[in-house]
């Protein structure tokens, strides 16, 4: 067996089962579980129909690099969105089955393991998948913490420069999972000097892009960073996004990547031996998808509706506020995340996720520690229900 399949941790949830454990959840309230980020709001139609009608083209095995149309459709959308020269379809997009897969996958593309020094930078907390992309990609993971007294920034500048001498690959999730950070153009910046400087290669997670308060100002994204710093090639840095929470479908398995022609080559070869060729009906739905917007601004509005009246409510007692962008709350908790979460289960029955369990310990503390994380993509109502609970709750501690 891979040895390296040993260096893994449990996923967050699988821990969160075995807090759970033996603890009875207030059995006079229904469940609400605002744990995981999965989308709730209801599919679009247009986008089940275009599923359904293309059937037929199960009967053809799919292309690893999509259809052309898909590419092209992808290209326009990130042109609409961010601003920036339409990327070449051709040689700048990759569909792929999901940006959590592929941000798994891409680890395997990037990195040169023959040293055994590789290393790779994820924020801390984080999205499990960089850390364990890196273990199996036979790197080092390097957590670069993310502290509320730099407002969540990543602060590129707490990473020694002998540590990034062997960096290969660094993870950024803008929006940020949990706390909803979006990354400034200062940020940007300064880790592409570092990238020129050390050569490595930016993995740039924006899958909570879409999800925002403020129609006049979306979140900044690595294309558009990288075109307003005079980088229009992309060079060493490749974007991931994906439909699930943009468009409420989580099971469809769709997203791209785009960015450095030479990267998208190189990851296209690695996904051709994989096997990671989208299904020709998603494909059609994508394209549906990709080109509306009408249904992503009712999106944003329902959860702008929900951030709105229930920050204030869960404000009251636990800091927390709005984030930049994205579907989370993040909540300082006055006891240990974890007593926080069981005890709010057994005698409230509302499902939240330790911050403690999306982080590691680095530079001796767990910057997840003593946080929650709050999911609000139930229906509203049950949202609302969740806060007044939590508040409730927070009331007998």
């Amino acid at each position: 067996m891979n040895p390296d399949l040993a260096l893994l941790q449990p996923y967050p949830f699988e821990k969160l089962r075995q807090l759970f454990a033996g603890v009875p959840p207030a059995p006079t309230l229904g469940e609400i579980k605002l744990s995981i980020g999965e989308p709730q709001h209801a599919t679009p139609p247009f986008i089940q129909r275009a599923l359904a009608d293309n059937l037929a083209g199960l009967a053809n095995y799919p292309t690893t690099q999509g259809a052309d149309a898909l590419r092209q459709t992808i290209a326009a959308w990130i042109a609409r969105r961010y601003g920036v020269a339409p990327p070449d379809a051709a040689t700048q997009v990759l569909p792929v089955n999901g940006s959590r897969e592929a941000l798994f996958a891409f680890a395997q593309t990037v990195i040169d393991r023959s040293g055994g020094h590789a290393k790779v930078v994820c924020p801390n907390p984080f999205y499990q998948i960089y850390e364990g992309a890196a273990l199996l990609a036979g790197a080092q993971p390097i957590y670069l913490n993310t502290l509320p007294h730099t407002h969540f920034e990543m602060d590129w500048a707490a990473l020694p420069e002998s540590a990034w001498r062997d960096v290969q690959l660094v993870y950024v999730c803008s929006p940020a999972n949990p706390t909803g950070k979006v990354m400034t153009l200062d940020s940007w910046k300064a880790l592409f000097e570092l990238s020129d400087r050390h050569g490595f290669v930016i993995a740039s997670d924006e899958c909570y892009s879409e999800i925002y308060f403020d129609e006049a100002k979306p979140p900044l994204g690595g294309l558009t960073a990288a075109a307003q710093l005079g980088r229009g090639d992309y060079r060493n840095l490749v974007m991931f996004s994906s439909l699930s929470k943009r468009s409420n479908v989580p099971g469809l398995r769709s997203g791209f990547v785009a960015g450095d022609a030479s990267i998208v080559k190189k990851f296209l070869l690695y996904r051709t031996y994989h096997g990671s060729a989208m299904n020709p009906a998603v494909q059609a739905a994508s394209i549906a998808a990709w080109n509306d917007e009408a249904h992503v601004r009712d999106n944003r509005r329902m959860y702008a509706e929900k951030f709105h009246e229930v920050t204030p409510l869960i404000a009251h007692h636990l800091d927390c506020r709005v984030p930049d962008a994205g579907f989370y709350l993040w909540a300082k908790t006055p006891i240990a995340d974890t007593e926080f979460a069981r005890e709010l289960l057994r005698r409230k029955n509302v499902v939240v996720l330790p911050g403690s369990y999306l982080a590691r310990e680095a530079n001796g503390i767990n910057p997840g520690a003593d946080f929650i994380r709050i999911a609000l993509v139930a229906p509203h109502e049950e949202c609302l229900e969740a806060a007044r609970r939590i508040n409730d709750f927070c009331l007998s501690l």
